[in-house]
Protein backbone atom coordinates (compact mmCIF):
# COMPACT_ATOMS: atom_id res chain seq x y z
CA UNK A 1 0.00 0.00 0.00
CA UNK A 2 1.48 3.32 -1.03
CA UNK A 3 0.83 6.77 0.39
CA UNK A 4 -0.59 9.73 -1.45
CA UNK A 5 0.07 13.27 -0.30
CA UNK A 6 -2.81 15.03 1.45
CA UNK A 7 -4.88 17.38 -0.66
CA UNK A 8 -7.36 20.14 0.11
CA UNK A 9 -9.87 18.57 -2.27
CA UNK A 10 -12.50 16.19 -0.87
CA UNK A 11 -11.36 12.59 -1.22
CA UNK A 12 -13.38 10.47 -3.59
CA UNK A 13 -14.61 7.11 -2.32
CA UNK A 14 -14.61 4.06 -4.55
CA UNK A 15 -16.06 0.58 -4.91
CA UNK A 16 -14.61 -2.74 -3.80
CA UNK A 17 -13.69 -5.61 -6.07
CA UNK A 18 -16.67 -7.45 -4.58
CA UNK A 19 -19.07 -4.66 -5.55
CA UNK A 20 -17.72 -4.64 -9.11
CA UNK A 21 -18.05 -8.42 -9.36
CA UNK A 22 -21.61 -8.22 -8.05
CA UNK A 23 -22.56 -5.62 -10.65
CA UNK A 24 -20.98 -7.67 -13.42
CA UNK A 25 -22.84 -10.76 -12.15
CA UNK A 26 -26.13 -8.91 -12.34
CA UNK A 27 -25.40 -7.60 -15.83
CA UNK A 28 -24.29 -10.99 -17.15
CA UNK A 29 -27.20 -12.93 -15.66
CA UNK A 30 -29.68 -10.34 -16.87
CA UNK A 31 -28.30 -10.75 -20.40
CA UNK A 32 -28.40 -14.54 -20.15
CA UNK A 33 -32.06 -14.41 -19.10
CA UNK A 34 -33.27 -11.56 -21.33
CA UNK A 35 -30.76 -11.24 -24.16
CA UNK A 36 -29.84 -7.66 -23.18
CA UNK A 37 -27.15 -6.19 -20.92
CA UNK A 38 -28.21 -3.39 -18.58
CA UNK A 39 -25.66 -0.60 -19.01
CA UNK A 40 -25.09 1.00 -16.58
CA UNK A 41 -26.03 -1.65 -14.04
CA UNK A 42 -27.12 -0.78 -10.50
CA UNK A 43 -26.80 -2.88 -7.35
CA UNK A 44 -27.75 -2.51 -3.69
CA UNK A 45 -25.00 -2.62 -1.07
CA UNK A 46 -25.28 -3.69 2.61
CA UNK A 47 -25.52 -0.12 3.94
CA UNK A 48 -28.11 1.03 1.43
CA UNK A 49 -25.93 2.55 -1.32
CA UNK A 50 -27.14 1.90 -4.88
CA UNK A 51 -24.19 2.63 -7.15
CA UNK A 52 -24.32 2.30 -10.93
CA UNK A 53 -21.47 0.80 -12.95
CA UNK A 54 -20.83 1.27 -16.69
CA UNK A 55 -19.85 -1.91 -18.51
CA UNK A 56 -16.43 -2.18 -20.12
CA UNK A 57 -17.00 -5.32 -22.18
CA UNK A 58 -19.96 -7.62 -22.83
CA UNK A 59 -20.39 -10.92 -24.63
CA UNK A 60 -23.51 -13.02 -25.02
CA UNK A 61 -23.52 -16.64 -26.22
CA UNK A 62 -26.23 -19.27 -26.22
CA UNK A 63 -25.00 -20.88 -23.00
CA UNK A 64 -23.30 -18.03 -21.13
CA UNK A 65 -22.92 -14.28 -20.79
CA UNK A 66 -19.87 -12.26 -19.77
CA UNK A 67 -19.48 -8.64 -18.78
CA UNK A 68 -16.72 -6.64 -17.18
CA UNK A 69 -16.34 -3.49 -15.10
CA UNK A 70 -13.31 -1.28 -14.51
CA UNK A 71 -12.77 -0.91 -10.79
CA UNK A 72 -12.74 2.65 -9.49
CA UNK A 73 -11.20 2.74 -6.01
CA UNK A 74 -11.59 6.51 -5.80
CA UNK A 75 -8.68 8.21 -4.06
CA UNK A 76 -7.68 5.12 -2.11
CA UNK A 77 -4.13 3.83 -2.81
CA UNK A 78 -5.49 0.49 -3.99
CA UNK A 79 -3.43 -1.93 -6.09
CA UNK A 80 -6.59 -2.99 -7.95
CA UNK A 81 -7.65 0.53 -8.93
CA UNK A 82 -8.30 0.46 -12.69
CA UNK A 83 -8.38 -3.36 -12.86
CA UNK A 84 -10.92 -5.02 -15.16
CA UNK A 85 -13.25 -7.28 -13.17
CA UNK A 86 -14.96 -9.88 -15.40
CA UNK A 87 -17.84 -12.22 -14.59
CA UNK A 88 -19.00 -15.08 -16.78
CA UNK A 89 -22.40 -16.50 -15.85
CA UNK A 90 -23.79 -19.81 -17.10
CA UNK A 91 -26.53 -22.25 -16.15
CA UNK A 92 -25.30 -24.95 -13.80
CA UNK A 93 -26.23 -28.52 -12.99
CA UNK A 94 -29.77 -28.89 -11.59
CA UNK A 95 -29.83 -28.90 -7.82
CA UNK A 96 -26.30 -27.55 -7.33
CA UNK A 97 -27.34 -23.96 -6.60
CA UNK A 98 -24.89 -21.10 -7.03
CA UNK A 99 -21.33 -22.24 -7.70
CA UNK A 100 -18.28 -19.96 -7.77
CA UNK A 101 -15.25 -20.51 -9.97
CA UNK A 102 -11.91 -18.75 -10.05
CA UNK A 103 -11.20 -17.55 -13.55
CA UNK A 104 -7.86 -16.20 -14.74
CA UNK A 105 -6.39 -13.69 -12.29
CA UNK A 106 -8.50 -14.77 -9.31
CA UNK A 107 -6.72 -16.78 -6.65
CA UNK A 108 -7.51 -20.12 -5.04
CA UNK A 109 -7.21 -20.64 -1.28
CA UNK A 110 -4.65 -23.28 -0.28
CA UNK A 111 -4.18 -22.70 3.48
CA UNK A 112 -6.54 -22.97 6.43
CA UNK A 113 -7.39 -19.98 8.58
CA UNK A 114 -9.06 -17.76 5.98
CA UNK A 115 -12.82 -17.10 5.78
CA UNK A 116 -12.94 -19.37 2.71
CA UNK A 117 -11.75 -23.01 3.03
CA UNK A 118 -8.83 -24.44 1.02
CA UNK A 119 -9.67 -25.39 -2.54
CA UNK A 120 -12.25 -22.64 -2.96
CA UNK A 121 -11.93 -19.52 -5.13
CA UNK A 122 -10.67 -16.53 -3.13
CA UNK A 123 -14.04 -14.82 -3.18
CA UNK A 124 -14.85 -13.64 0.33
CA UNK A 125 -18.16 -14.29 2.12
CA UNK A 126 -19.80 -10.86 1.70
CA UNK A 127 -19.16 -10.62 -2.07
CA UNK A 128 -20.54 -14.16 -2.38
CA UNK A 129 -23.65 -13.13 -0.48
CA UNK A 130 -24.12 -10.05 -2.67
CA UNK A 131 -23.76 -12.07 -5.87
CA UNK A 132 -26.07 -14.81 -4.60
CA UNK A 133 -28.70 -12.18 -3.72
CA UNK A 134 -28.64 -10.84 -7.29
CA UNK A 135 -28.95 -14.37 -8.67
CA UNK A 136 -31.89 -15.12 -6.36
CA UNK A 137 -33.69 -11.90 -7.28
CA UNK A 138 -33.30 -12.36 -11.04
CA UNK A 139 -34.07 -16.07 -11.07
CA UNK A 140 -37.25 -15.53 -9.09
CA UNK A 141 -38.30 -12.67 -11.34
CA UNK A 142 -37.92 -14.86 -14.44
CA UNK A 143 -39.04 -18.12 -12.80
CA UNK A 144 -35.66 -19.75 -13.40
CA UNK A 145 -33.93 -22.29 -11.15
CA UNK A 146 -31.09 -20.88 -9.02
CA UNK A 147 -28.54 -23.28 -10.49
CA UNK A 148 -26.00 -20.75 -11.73
CA UNK A 149 -22.23 -20.87 -12.12
CA UNK A 150 -20.37 -17.61 -11.54
CA UNK A 151 -16.81 -17.43 -12.83
CA UNK A 152 -14.91 -14.31 -11.76
CA UNK A 153 -11.67 -13.28 -13.45
CA UNK A 154 -9.44 -10.21 -13.18
CA UNK A 155 -7.27 -9.04 -16.07
CA UNK A 156 -3.59 -9.19 -15.01
CA UNK A 157 -4.74 -10.36 -11.58
CA UNK A 158 -1.83 -12.76 -11.10
CA UNK A 159 0.68 -9.96 -11.63
CA UNK A 160 -1.22 -7.57 -9.35
CA UNK A 161 -1.44 -10.24 -6.64
CA UNK A 162 2.34 -10.20 -6.29
CA UNK A 163 1.95 -6.74 -4.76
CA UNK A 164 -0.49 -8.01 -2.12
CA UNK A 165 -0.43 -10.40 0.85
CA UNK A 166 -1.98 -13.21 -1.21
CA UNK A 167 1.20 -15.24 -1.88
CA UNK A 168 2.04 -15.18 1.82
CA UNK A 169 -1.50 -16.15 2.80
CA UNK A 170 -1.41 -19.15 0.49
CA UNK A 171 -3.78 -17.69 -2.09
CA UNK A 172 -2.32 -18.80 -5.42
CA UNK A 173 -3.02 -17.75 -8.97
CA UNK A 174 -4.31 -14.24 -8.48
CA UNK A 175 -6.20 -11.70 -6.44
CA UNK A 176 -8.97 -12.04 -3.89
CA UNK A 177 -12.46 -10.66 -4.39
CA UNK A 178 -12.91 -8.61 -1.24
CA UNK A 179 -15.24 -6.15 0.44
CA UNK A 180 -17.56 -6.07 3.43
CA UNK A 181 -19.59 -2.94 2.64
CA UNK A 182 -18.86 -2.64 -1.08
CA UNK A 183 -17.44 0.84 -0.50
CA UNK A 184 -13.75 1.82 -0.51
CA UNK A 185 -13.17 4.72 1.87
CA UNK A 186 -9.95 6.61 1.00
CA UNK A 187 -7.13 6.05 3.46
CA UNK A 188 -9.44 4.03 5.70
CA UNK A 189 -6.61 1.59 6.55
CA UNK A 190 -9.25 -1.14 6.91
CA UNK A 191 -7.92 -3.28 4.05
CA UNK A 192 -4.41 -3.33 5.51
CA UNK A 193 -5.63 -4.18 9.00
CA UNK A 194 -7.91 -6.85 7.50
CA UNK A 195 -4.81 -8.38 5.87
CA UNK A 196 -2.98 -8.38 9.21
CA UNK A 197 -5.89 -10.21 10.83
CA UNK A 198 -6.03 -12.81 8.07
CA UNK A 199 -2.27 -13.29 8.35
CA UNK A 200 -2.60 -14.05 12.07
CA UNK A 201 -5.46 -16.45 11.33
CA UNK A 202 -3.41 -18.37 8.78
CA UNK A 203 -0.38 -18.57 11.09
CA UNK A 204 -2.52 -19.84 13.96
CA UNK A 205 -4.27 -22.38 11.76
CA UNK A 206 -0.86 -23.68 10.69
CA UNK A 207 0.07 -24.14 14.36
CA UNK A 208 2.90 -21.59 14.37
CA UNK A 209 4.25 -20.68 17.78
CA UNK A 210 6.05 -17.51 16.75
CA UNK A 211 4.91 -14.67 14.48
CA UNK A 212 6.48 -11.30 13.74
CA UNK A 213 5.02 -7.94 12.83
CA UNK A 214 7.34 -5.58 10.97
CA UNK A 215 7.11 -1.92 10.04
CA UNK A 216 8.91 -2.39 6.72
CA UNK A 217 10.79 -4.75 4.44
CA UNK A 218 14.22 -4.20 6.02
CA UNK A 219 13.07 -5.11 9.53
CA UNK A 220 11.04 -8.00 8.13
CA UNK A 221 14.09 -9.49 6.41
CA UNK A 222 16.10 -9.17 9.62
CA UNK A 223 13.53 -10.77 11.90
CA UNK A 224 12.91 -13.62 9.46
CA UNK A 225 16.60 -14.49 9.23
CA UNK A 226 17.20 -14.04 12.96
CA UNK A 227 14.46 -16.45 13.98
CA UNK A 228 14.31 -18.59 10.82
CA UNK A 229 10.62 -17.85 10.40
CA UNK A 230 8.51 -19.09 7.47
CA UNK A 231 6.81 -16.51 5.26
CA UNK A 232 3.38 -17.12 6.80
CA UNK A 233 4.76 -16.08 10.20
CA UNK A 234 5.49 -12.58 8.90
CA UNK A 235 2.88 -9.85 9.32
CA UNK A 236 3.42 -6.75 7.19
CA UNK A 237 2.29 -4.58 10.09
CA UNK A 238 3.36 -1.24 8.62
CA UNK A 239 2.13 1.56 10.88
CA UNK A 240 -0.65 -0.51 12.42
CA UNK A 241 0.93 -1.85 15.62
CA UNK A 242 -2.42 -1.48 17.34
CA UNK A 243 -4.19 -3.44 14.61
CA UNK A 244 -1.81 -6.34 15.19
CA UNK A 245 -1.68 -6.19 18.99
CA UNK A 246 -5.42 -5.87 19.48
CA UNK A 247 -6.07 -8.86 17.22
CA UNK A 248 -3.40 -10.98 18.90
CA UNK A 249 -5.02 -9.99 22.20
CA UNK A 250 -8.12 -11.97 21.21
CA UNK A 251 -6.31 -14.47 18.96
CA UNK A 252 -3.13 -15.17 20.96
CA UNK A 253 0.08 -16.83 19.83
CA UNK A 254 2.85 -17.97 22.21
CA UNK A 255 5.49 -15.55 20.89
CA UNK A 256 5.15 -12.24 19.07
CA UNK A 257 8.10 -10.20 17.85
CA UNK A 258 7.63 -6.61 16.69
CA UNK A 259 10.46 -5.41 14.49
CA UNK A 260 10.98 -1.95 13.09
CA UNK A 261 13.12 1.09 12.63
CA UNK A 262 14.18 3.36 15.46
CA UNK A 263 11.69 6.14 14.65
CA UNK A 264 8.61 3.92 14.40
CA UNK A 265 9.45 1.98 17.54
CA UNK A 266 10.16 5.18 19.43
CA UNK A 267 6.53 6.13 18.84
CA UNK A 268 5.42 2.71 20.08
CA UNK A 269 7.69 3.16 23.12
CA UNK A 270 5.94 6.48 23.81
CA UNK A 271 2.55 4.75 23.76
CA UNK A 272 1.37 5.29 20.17
CA UNK A 273 -0.33 2.36 18.46
CA UNK A 274 -0.73 4.04 15.06
CA UNK A 275 2.79 4.81 13.88
CA UNK A 276 1.92 6.84 10.77
CA UNK A 277 3.61 10.24 10.59
CA UNK A 278 0.26 11.97 10.12
CA UNK A 279 -1.18 10.44 13.29
CA UNK A 280 1.70 10.24 15.77
CA UNK A 281 4.92 12.15 16.28
CA UNK A 282 8.24 11.41 17.97
CA UNK A 283 8.60 13.23 21.29
CA UNK A 284 12.17 14.52 21.23
CA UNK A 285 11.93 15.65 24.87
CA UNK A 286 11.20 12.03 25.75
CA UNK A 287 14.34 10.91 23.89
CA UNK A 288 16.40 13.63 25.61
CA UNK A 289 15.16 12.42 29.00
CA UNK A 290 16.13 8.85 28.13
CA UNK A 291 19.61 10.00 27.16
CA UNK A 292 19.93 11.95 30.38
CA UNK A 293 19.21 8.84 32.44
CA UNK A 294 21.76 6.97 30.33
CA UNK A 295 24.50 9.47 31.13
CA UNK A 296 24.25 11.79 28.16
CA UNK A 297 25.66 15.27 28.67
CA UNK A 298 23.47 18.32 29.23
CA UNK A 299 24.64 19.70 25.90
CA UNK A 300 23.63 16.52 24.07
CA UNK A 301 20.21 16.43 25.69
CA UNK A 302 19.52 20.07 24.77
CA UNK A 303 20.52 19.44 21.15
CA UNK A 304 18.31 16.34 21.00
CA UNK A 305 15.31 18.37 22.16
CA UNK A 306 15.62 20.55 19.06
CA UNK A 307 16.52 17.76 16.62
CA UNK A 308 14.55 17.45 13.39
CA UNK A 309 14.68 13.68 12.98
CA UNK A 310 15.49 10.53 14.93
CA UNK A 311 18.38 9.97 12.55
CA UNK A 312 19.83 13.25 13.83
CA UNK A 313 19.31 12.06 17.41
CA UNK A 314 21.28 8.88 16.74
CA UNK A 315 24.00 10.87 15.00
CA UNK A 316 24.30 13.29 17.94
CA UNK A 317 24.41 10.40 20.43
CA UNK A 318 27.09 8.66 18.39
CA UNK A 319 29.22 11.81 18.31
CA UNK A 320 29.29 11.90 22.10
CA UNK A 321 29.54 8.20 22.83
CA UNK A 322 28.81 5.37 20.41
CA UNK A 323 27.61 3.24 23.30
CA UNK A 324 24.77 5.71 23.87
CA UNK A 325 23.23 4.66 20.54
CA UNK A 326 22.94 1.06 21.68
CA UNK A 327 21.72 2.06 25.13
CA UNK A 328 19.09 4.43 23.72
CA UNK A 329 17.87 1.82 21.24
CA UNK A 330 17.62 -0.70 24.07
CA UNK A 331 15.59 1.77 26.13
CA UNK A 332 13.25 2.22 23.18
CA UNK A 333 12.91 -1.57 22.84
CA UNK A 334 12.04 -2.00 26.53
CA UNK A 335 9.47 0.80 26.52
CA UNK A 336 7.94 -0.47 23.27
CA UNK A 337 7.59 -3.85 24.93
CA UNK A 338 5.77 -2.18 27.83
CA UNK A 339 3.31 -0.56 25.42
CA UNK A 340 2.72 -3.90 23.71
CA UNK A 341 2.20 -5.73 26.99
CA UNK A 342 -0.15 -3.02 28.26
CA UNK A 343 -2.25 -3.39 25.10
CA UNK A 344 -2.32 -7.17 25.41
CA UNK A 345 -3.14 -6.98 29.13
CA UNK A 346 -6.45 -5.22 28.39
CA UNK A 347 -7.71 -8.56 27.12
CA UNK A 348 -5.73 -10.74 29.48
CA UNK A 349 -3.44 -11.97 26.68
CA UNK A 350 -0.24 -10.68 28.24
CA UNK A 351 -0.13 -13.82 30.35
CA UNK A 352 -0.02 -16.09 27.29
CA UNK A 353 1.79 -13.98 24.68
CA UNK A 354 5.53 -13.44 25.09
CA UNK A 355 6.52 -10.20 23.33
CA UNK A 356 9.94 -9.19 22.09
CA UNK A 357 10.99 -6.01 20.30
CA UNK A 358 13.68 -5.74 17.65
CA UNK A 359 15.06 -2.28 16.75
CA UNK A 360 16.62 -2.37 13.29
CA UNK A 361 18.86 0.23 11.63
CA UNK A 362 18.25 1.35 8.06
CA UNK A 363 21.20 -0.74 6.88
CA UNK A 364 19.76 -3.88 8.47
CA UNK A 365 21.85 -3.96 11.65
CA UNK A 366 20.13 -4.94 14.87
CA UNK A 367 20.44 -1.92 17.17
CA UNK A 368 18.70 -3.52 20.13
CA UNK A 369 16.49 -6.38 21.21
CA UNK A 370 14.29 -6.78 24.26
CA UNK A 371 14.61 -10.56 24.12
CA UNK A 372 15.69 -11.80 27.53
CA UNK A 373 14.46 -8.68 29.33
Amino acid sequence: MSERKPTDKPLKRGWTTGACATAATKASLTALLTGKFPDPVSISLPKGETPSFPLCRERLAHDHAMSSIIKDAGDDPDVTHGAEICVKVSRGEPGFGVLFKAGEGVGTVTKAGLPIPPGEPAINPVPRQLMEAEVESLCRAFDEPMDITIEVSIVNGAELAERTWNPRLGIVGGLSVLGTTGVVHPFSCSAWIHSIHRGVDVARAAGLQHIAGSTGSTSEDVVQKLYNLPDIALMDMGDFAGGLLKYVRSHPVPHLTIAGGFAKLTKLAQGALDLHSARSQVDFDWLANRLETLGGSDGLCERVKTANTTAEVLSLAKEENEGLVVSLAHAVALNAKKTANTTLAKGGADAVVSVSILVVARDGRVLASSAGD
